[in-house]
């Protein structure tokens, strides 16, 4: 990918890189995250954006990779191939803490590599070697210490040591009682790793011993016993002895460790991105940063993205961030913005070239999920007064330089940031060719953002298909600005407006005005109309949508309560109609009884009620005939239906039969014995210990139990 180090110091990406290089855990790896750049290869670049991503979500879950600091073993890992070198305490501690940091990673990943694709796919790629860890522990201690047992010689050595040290002891303390009559307050002392009689320096010629040395003050003289001196000269000689000792030890260990070369090399490789990858999650975690839709054409969908360091100073100081929404893509590739000065122009302009830097250097932004980010082989940028005194550069100077630049290498996949386009001469001269580079920018199918003040760039913007105007929105009352850019129209510099709120005396202001061009200013005044009429118009717009939403959802609501009460009518007709009919039959029996009361007649009573009964049975008797006729037909009639598509359907029962084997297959193949499992409406997790056709045993650690394979799901 080509950008200049200019561009990167224009966009401020170095000092991302710092603050990200804070939050690694080694200065090695500060370093090569401060020295990033942009990825030339597309395909590493999204292979680390995942791995990063991957990063963060452990540390939003809570299920942290167990990963911390680690050391670099490149300064003496070569020296391993030397004969006869030996590495010392420190460095072996230092390859069996890697080593040990490796084996926790890989059973970590071992139990959850479905949520770490990427960083597990790493992993995989490198073995723990139980064996150098164990060889290790064989020398040296839990303090670092080399044991006794390291070898049989060491062992003898330092029993003899402690043999002799304890008899030295001894005689020094029966030395000090026989002398004590000439020895000093202090009574003895250490010279040369010796305990020695601090004799008064006056009467040392009564100590028989060796002379050693004298205090500052020479008041007393430092004398090893007589008594002790050949036990010294043994215990002198073992200790020799056993630092030989020790350098066999540690030449025949580096001599096991050094097989393993290769693989500690690995460790080295994989701990050091691990830290590298970390330290940009833990920084994307400060910036609210995600990953979003990686695309593979040069498009740039930014929605809500906010300027990585405004936002992280803006928390610090506890104050909002106003983030920009824009797109850039084959049908809109080139946004001119204008507005007034200290409107956000410029920090639009970096917010996009940063965040598209860093993207492409493997780091999140902090953007909305939403948005679509491509690639770009070229980002060039013009930002900022880049006057040069040593290269006798004016600022207009540097400008045209950089013009003649970008046009020899534009194309296609080029981004271009300019800002305060065509500025830094004549303003008629400049303007005319600022929209001259302009049109050549959009002939090579260049995208691009530009910020200027000139109406003729704006008017070509306008009158070009794949060019679009935006503004920054500012407060037409109190003639701040909002910092929120507008896509779609051009917008006013309020240059007269700001400098009358700044108290520039009105009369100056209105020659100021007759100066200028009557067409420029009724351009300008006609920008500023439009600019605050498709600001209301957008308020009533968004009222209107709300105001549309709301309508919809009472309307949704409102279907749904006619809906209930047409169930609720017709659950009162059939209540109604089964009321009617009991009271019909209640005032029928009411009849019979008032006409039984007046004649006693039994027989016509239970002749009159038995009639009604044999009518109402015969009505049932009827429709039920009904329903049996309608059943026949329907049964007949898909009786014939099947016969004639007989064929096409035992294709098609055969194909759903296949379609099911299929399924049923995958389901199979998707399983393998260790995965950890489920059964359906069950939360008791358990590994698979067998498979057997459709069936599966599940082992729960007291117990196994054998069940179909539909009735499992993989966790």
């Amino acid at each position: 990918m080509q950008v200049s180090e200019q561009t990167l110091k224009d966009l401020e990406f170095p000092k991302i890189l710092e603050k990200i290089a804070e939050l690694a855990y080694n200065e090695r790896t500060a370093q090569i995250l401060t020295e990033l750049k942009p990825y030339e290869n597309q395909d590493h670049l999204v292979q680390d954006l995942n791995a990063t991503n991957e990063f963060l979500s452990s540390f939003q879950s809570g299920n942290r990779i167990p990963f911390s600091e680690f050391f670099y073993m490149s300064d003496f890992l070569p020296r391993l191939e030397i004969e006869n070198y030996y590495l010392n305490a420190e460095q072996f501690f230092q390859i069996k803490s890697n080593a040990l940091q490796i084996k926790e990673i890989i059973k970590f990943f071992a139990n959850f590599e479905e949520y770490f694709p990427t960083l597990n796919g790493l992993v995989t790629e490198v073995i723990y070697e139980k064996q150098i860890v164990k060889e290790i522990d064989g020398v040296f201690n839990r303090h670092g210490e080399i044991k006794d047992d390291a070898s049989p010689e060491l062992y003898e050595i330092r029993k003899q040591i402690k043999m002799i040290s304890a008899r030295v002891a001894d005689l020094f303390k029966k030395s000090i009682a026989y002398n004590s009559q000439y020895l000093d307050d202090i009574k003895e002392t250490v010279v040369d790793d010796k305990r020695v009689l601090a004799v008064i320096s006056s009467v040392r010629k009564r100590v028989k011993g060796r002379f050693l040395g004298t205090s500052k003050t020479g008041s007393i003289s430092f004398i090893e016993p007589e008594s002790v001196q050949k036990s010294n000269r043994e215990l002198e000689d073992l200790k020799e002895e056993e630092g030989k000792e020790i350098i066999k030890i540690l030449r025949n260990l580096t001599s096991v460790i050094s097989v393993h070369k290769e693989l500690l090399e690995d460790y080295e490789s994989l701990l050091e991105y691990y830290d590298f990858t970390q330290a940009k999650a833990q920084f994307a975690l400060k910036i609210n940063g995600i990953l979003p839709e990686i695309k593979g054409d040069s498009v740039l969908n930014l929605v809500d993205a906010y300027h990585p360091l405004l936002y992280l100073s803006n928390s610090e100081k506890k104050l909002n961030t106003i983030p920009q929404t824009l797109k850039l893509d084959k049908n809109q590739r080139i946004i001119i913005i204008s507005g007034p000065n200290a409107g956000g122009k410029s920090i639009t302009l970096k917010t996009i070239g940063l965040n598209q830097l860093m993207i492409q250097s493997g780091i999140l932004i902090p953007v909305h999920p939403k948005s679509e980010i491509g690639f770009f082989d070229k980002i060039f940028t013009d930002i900022g007064d880049n006057q040069s005194i040593e290269n006798q550069l004016s600022t207009y100077s540097y400008r045209l330089k950089q013009m003649s630049y970008f046009i020899r290498n534009v194309d296609e996949g080029t981004l271009l940031l300019v800002d305060e386009f065509g500025t830094g001469s004549d303003p008629e001269l400049g303007g005319a060719l600022a929209e001259v580079f302009f049109e050549e920018f959009y002939e090579r199918k260049a995208f691009g953002v530009f910020t200027t003040h000139y109406t003729n760039i704006k008017i070509a913007a306008e009158n070009l298909p794949e060019a679009i105007n935006a503004s920054m929105l500012f407060d037409e009352k109190s003639l701040n600005p909002l910092y929120k850019l507008e896509i779609g129209q051009a917008g006013s510099s309020f240059t007269f407006e700001v400098a009358e709120k700044n108290k520039i005396p009105f009369r100056l202001i209105n020659r100021a005005k007759k100066k200028v061009e009557q067409d420029k200013v009724r351009l300008d005044k006609t920008i500023l109309k439009l600019q605050q009429e498709k600001f209301e118009i957008q308020k009533t717009k968004n009222q209107v949508q709300e105001l549309k939403e709301t309508s919809a959802e009472q309307s949704k609501e409102l279907e749904t309560t006619h809906e209930k009460v047409r169930e609720k009518l017709v659950d009162f007709q059939l209540l109604y109609d089964n009321e009617l009919k009991s009271l019909q039959a209640g005032r029928k029996m009411n009849d019979w009884a008032d006409d039984y009361l007046k004649s006693r007649n039994k027989k016509k009573l239970i002749g009159e009620f038995l009639k009604w009964v044999e009518m109402e049975n015969s009505k049932k008797t009827d429709s039920l005939a009904l329903e049996k006729e309608k059943d026949k037909i329907v049964k007949k009639e898909i009786k014939k239906e099947l016969k004639r598509n007989q064929e096409n359907i035992i294709v098609e029962k055969k194909k759903i039969e296949e379609k099911k084997e299929k399924e049923v297959q995958m389901s199979i193949d998707n399983l393998k014995v260790g995965d950890r499992v489920k059964i359906k409406d069950s939360n008791s997790v358990a590994t698979i210990e067998k498979i057997e056709g459709k069936s599966i045993i599940l082992n729960y650690g007291q117990f196994t139990a054998k069940v179909s394979i539909f009735d499992i799901r993989k966790i």
